[in-house]
């Protein structure tokens, strides 16, 4: 009969360390994955951002002209390789609820053009203003 009790194990076996080590590379690799699926939304957000800003500012400074011409214009945003095209149309052919023909109304639309990886991306905005809004 044998007195001495069995000495526990110590240490891990080599098969342990094994499926350890696959499992911290599957989990090391969903969050290497997921990194990168948020860097790519971050950086889509911000450039919808910028070209929301570009389009604002652009209004504004339509808006802001103390006289309106019919007419189109295209100009470059910098070196961002935007491209706007703002167009302004007198619409003399709208009315009221009661029939009274609305006078001097413009319709004003700038209209974005650029690339985002050999891709074509357009973006508008729309608005319209009463000719004489700047006018004494």
């Amino acid at each position: 009969m044998n007195c001495h009790p069995r000495p526990a194990k110590r240490g891990f076996l080599l098969l342990e360390m094994v499926l350890a080590l696959a499992v911290f590379g599957i989990a090391a690799t969903g969050f290497a994955v997921a990194l990168n699926r948020m860097a790519d939304a971050a950086q889509l957000a911000q450039s919808e951002l910028r070209i929301t800003r570009i389009l604002d500012s652009a209004l504004d400074e339509t808006l802001s002209l103390p006289v309106l011409e019919e007419g189109e214009t295209h100009s470059d945003v910098g070196e961002t390789g935007i491209k706007l095209k703002t167009t302004i149309q007198l619409k003399d052919d709208l009315q009221n609820e009661d029939g009274v023909a609305l006078q001097d109304l413009y319709r004003i639309q700038i209209v974005a053009n650029w690339s985002n990886d050999g891709i074509s991306q357009q973006r508008t905005v729309e608005t319209w203003r009463n000719g004489k809004m700047y006018q004494p």
